[in-house]
């Protein structure tokens, strides 16, 4: 395996989220996979630690991904290769995820609305937005992966915007201070209207409908919204609120540049903890696996361990290539969707034969694997399923638009 060697700066916070996944959440995970909707206590803890890490600057706040500036507030020059809110929020879910990936999903403050702030906010936004818990609200009943379907609309009344519409799959929908909401300020031009809005919680006209019972992931809370008539400040709108339909929807698109990677780094923290479990299993049951002798030389389970280890290393290497090139202010769609597509299956193949090849024992409620295996499939769906990620990859390696390639 290759062993990319973490800067100190990196290393002291990922050591730090590895001693809260070992601690806290795995002693809690199957506690709450059966307690589904029940609040996580423990985790109120969390909240405040990851308050004082932000206020100190030593935190990875989602609010903070991609943005750096020095003590003027101005943009630093990038001399040689920069690790920044990207890659250390990236190291930080890998060790979270090793604990629970729906304990790490209900950490205060570090919602994926967080990265949609950072992605498209203005400064003073930032300013204002940078230390909420923003949930992401996106998906509707009309369309999941199709984020250019949104029919939710924001017309501005005076100094206000008023939302309509429904949003489903709102992870921690009921729980988050804020949610970041998708919606079209002008349904006749297109995606290239479509807009974030900054929603606070006690918005009027904004509303839980329901939480959803779920295959896995049952820590965090998963909501319906309805946003009838919600009136919000009109400075709330992420952004520039002018509509370019040249540029088309590419301003919250930048979102994804940032959240992809992220959801790759969970998959990767979860397959971890998978093969370190596997291993053990085999290892009782006397099965050797050795990086000496050609896996067909090995015994069948050491040569299946060692292809599904491959994969996992391949998809830790897409994602640290993808948080690295939005630190370093390159353009990184192919690469986010590349992460996400690669850790999203791998997840998912190495949980589900980890199940098989531990036999009745991987099946059954004694270990985590089972749970493991339900919690890895929506890391394969969310922010863009298997097929989307597919899609993008083939438009930027041909250089097709989404009109050319469907």
């Amino acid at each position: 395996m290759i062993n990319l060697e973490l800067p100190k700066k990196l290393k002291a916070s990922a050591n730090q989220a590895h001693q809260v996944a070992a601690e806290i959440f795995r002693p809690i995970s199957r506690k709450y996979d059966l307690s589904e909707h029940e609040y996580p206590k423990e985790l109120d803890t969390m909240a405040a630690m990851v308050e004082g890490l932000n206020d100190s600057g030593q935190g990875a706040s989602g609010a903070a991904l991609g943005r750096t500036s020095d003590q003027n507030g101005d943009e630093p020059k990038v001399i040689g290769n920069a690790n920044g809110g990207n890659m250390a929020s990236l190291m930080n879910v890998i060790e979270t995820c090793w604990g629970d990936v729906g304990l790490t999903l209900s950490i205060p403050y570090q919602g994926l609305g967080n990265s949609a702030i950072a992605a498209v906010a203005t400064d003073e936004q930032l300013e204002r937005f940078g230390k909420v818990w923003a949930s992401m609200a996106i998906t509707e009943p009309s369309f999941g992966s199709d984020s250019a379907a949104v029919t939710a609309t924001a017309v501005l009344d005076g100094d206000e915007w008023v939302l309509n519409g429904e949003k489903i799959f709102v992870t921690a929908g009921e729980r988050s201070s804020h949610i970041v909401v998708w919606a079209s300020v002008d349904k006749s031009k297109g995606r290239a209207a479509i807009k974030s809005f900054v929603v606070p919680r006690e918005a009027p006209g904004l509303s839980v409908a329901r939480l959803e019972h779920k295959l896995g992931i049952k820590a965090s809370d998963t909501a319906v919204l309805l946003l009838q008539d919600c009136r919000i400040p009109k400075d709330n709108l992420l952004g520039s609120p002018e509509v370019n339909v040249e540029k088309g929807f590419a301003g919250v698109m930048q979102t994804f540049d940032n959240t992809r990677p992220i959801v790759a780094g969970m998959a990767v923290g979860l397959g971890r903890a998978v093969l370190e479990e596997l291993r053990s299993v085999l290892e009782e049951a006397g099965v050797e696996i050795s990086y000496d002798t050609p896996a067909y030389n090995q015994h069948a389970a050491a040569a299946e361990f060692l292809a599904l280890e491959a994969d996992w290393e391949a998809s830790y290497l897409l994602a640290l290539r993808a948080a690295w090139m939005a630190d370093n202010k390159k353009p990184n769609s192919l690469e986010a969707s590349m992460s996400k597509a690669k850790a999203g299956r791998t997840g998912t193949a190495v949980s589900l034969k980890a199940v098989e090849l531990a036999g009745s024992y991987g099946y059954s409620q004694r270990p985590l694997l089972e749970k493991w295996a339900r919690d890895s499939k929506i890391l394969d769906i969310f922010e863009g399923t298997q097929q989307i990620q597919q899609l993008i990859i083939a438009r930027r390696l041909l250089g097709k638009t989404s009109s050319e390639l469907k």
